[in-house]
């Protein structure tokens, strides 16, 4: 590679394509940053960036754009997020007073007992206000064009889903501005901007919607059901992935089991918003690959498919159980609020996307970089191989 200065390496145009995908997952986004201090350890030239491509959603939008921030120092990228992280609280991200709390479930009472009146129901339990101003003073955003010029970064990509055309939406910054359409799933060239990273973190019901230009967003999980598409149309050949969530199943009950409240039942649509696109995708991606390996590479030729090679990396332990030990941490007016919509004394999987709490994001890191690190010959394999 040739230097492009101010410590970074230019891309080389026909160099093999990394591309990091960060899924979204609330507080648990805290996971990624452990597995990042991970892949800087193992990174033999530690202010190299190793991804040329950045693609996020929701919280992982926020880590994927502070690394690409740094393409230049990709290790200071790595120490910024940590230190975001590990000094996080709830108040960091979302109005946890009890006048804001009580204002926003009256506003809700008010909805329902009115609304005949012209009374609306409000947008989102919870008011983020904080964490617009917490991006606007901690994200450095303009590098990414920097970075791009120079050649030590070539895409960076944000997803959002759109509320009034129902369409997945990939707002991407690259050297290459050719938007691309698939059915509800489209890629727009923009510069990436907090507004586009309050609407890809937008939870449904939780945060309110982020509006883009004409139209209001809410959080890109929602709609993407192809997430690792906007990496694979940017050019890349190799992908890794870190979610937050565990590869093993819930076991059968073993007595009749309780009618769901509709907090645990919020807490399972996030899994599937988050989640199951995910899984799906990968197994429709090997299945390609499996596919691509059968045919004869004449043929291979003349079709636009290419073999991606994924690694993933995953908790080695539930969540679930990792919140437990810190959900007390939560505060006392967002209790009251998860305990009135049945999500309190259950398995805490509502909480465990809204615990933004340090202790909890610190523990969730650790947890990062020791799974990381057990995937560590992979990981050489994958990105520095």
């Amino acid at each position: 590679m040739t230097n492009a200065g101010s410590g970074g390496e230019r891309v080389e145009a026909d160099a093999t394509r990394v591309a990091l995908h960060l899924p979204g997952g609330g507080a648990r986004g805290a996971y990624q940053v452990g597995a990042m201090r991970a892949i800087g350890e193992l990174n033999p030239s530690p202010e190299r960036c190793p991804f040329p491509i950045f693609t996020g959603t929701s919280a992982g939008a926020i880590n994927a754009s502070v690394l690409a921030s740094h393409a230049d120092r990709f290790s200071h990228g790595v120490e910024r997020l940590s230190t975001f992280w590990s000094e996080m609280r709830c108040h960091h991200v979302y109005r946890t007073d009890w006048l804001s709390v009580l204002r926003s479930v009256g506003h809700w009472l008010g909805a329902v007992l009115f609304g005949r009146l012209g009374v609306r129901a409000p947008a989102a339990l919870l008011d983020t206000a904080p964490l617009d101003r917490l991006l606007s003073r901690e994200t450095h955003l303009a590098r990414v064009a920097e970075h791009i010029d120079a050649g030590r970064l070539e895409s960076l990509a944000v997803s959002a889903s759109g509320y009034a055309t129902g369409r997945a939406v990939t707002f991407f910054q690259s050297r290459d501005d050719a938007p691309w359409r698939r059915g509800r799933r489209r890629g727009r060239s923009d510069a990436i901007s907090v507004s586009h990273l309050m609407a890809s973190t937008a939870l449904p019901l939780l945060f309110p919607p982020a509006r883009i230009g004409h139209e209001y967003y809410g959080d890109g999980s929602l709609r993407q059901t192809a997430p690792l598409s906007p990496a694979i149309h940017l050019g890349a050949d190799r992908i890794l992935i870190v979610t937050a969530r565990d590869a093993r199943h819930d076991p059968e009950p073993a007595a009749e089991s309780r009618t769901p409240s509709a907090g645990e039942i919020a807490g399972h649509l996030l899994d599937i918003v988050f989640m199951d696109n995910l899984d799906a995708d990968l197994e429709r991606l090997h299945r390609i690959n499996q596919t691509l390996a059968l045919i004869p590479e004449p043929h291979r030729r003349q079709s636009t498919l290419r073999p991606i090679e994924t690694l993933v990396i995953r908790p080695s332990r539930d969540l679930r159980e990792l919140v437990s030990e810190h959900v007390s941490l939560m505060p006392a007016s967002v209790k009251t609020l998860l305990a009135g919509v049945g999500a309190w004394r259950s398995d805490h999987r509502l909480a465990s996307y809204l615990l933004f709490e340090a202790t909890y994001c610190r523990a969730l890191m650790d947890l990062g970089y020791q799974d990381a690190m057990r995937e560590a010959e992979n990981i050489r394999q994958l990105l520095f191989h």
